[in-house]
């Protein structure tokens, strides 16, 4: 049965720069596309984010040099967390793949690269039980 699955990817890059975001997004897009097989006609949606120190391109460039031109893209601003949460990263660039496919949900490949790879590591936590707690309740701040 055809359904539609997320595929969640992230990179950084290490200047808010036209063509090192484009470059880093292209580099993840690939890397999502071997692993998961994917072709265009497969794709519902695309959605990007950047965090807000990245300003100087739209990271959905690099899905249309692809030649993704019929696939629906949409690109983003993560939310500012207040505090410092440990669970940002700078200049990080995240994507969220929607596919429609037969495979289930748990045959996705999902992909972190550079600095990104410690999203990869907190969900690894999660999967075995290791819950983070919300940023405001580690700061002592009342519930």
């Amino acid at each position: 049965m055809t359904a539609v699955r997320g595929i969640r990817g992230a990179t950084t890059v290490e200047l808010d720069d036209p063509i090192e975001i484009v470059a880093a997004t292209r580099e993840l897009l690939l890397e999502l596309i071997e692993c998961n097989g994917i072709v265009s006609e497969q794709v519902a949606g695309v959605w990007f984010t950047t965090t807000a120190d990245l300003r100087s391109e739209f990271p959905a460039v690099a899905a249309r040099q692809l030649g993704w031109v019929d696939v629906p893209l949409l690109c983003g601003q993560e939310m500012p967390v207040p505090g410092g949460n440990p669970r940002s990263i700078p200049r990080c660039i995240r994507t969220m793949i929607l596919l429609n496919t037969d495979r289930e949900q748990s045959q996705m490949c999902f992909v972190y690269q550079r600095r990104a790879q410690a999203i990869k590591d907190e969900l690894d936590r999660v999967r075995a039980g290791d819950l983070p707690e919300p940023a405001h309740l580690s700061e002592g701040a009342p519930a």
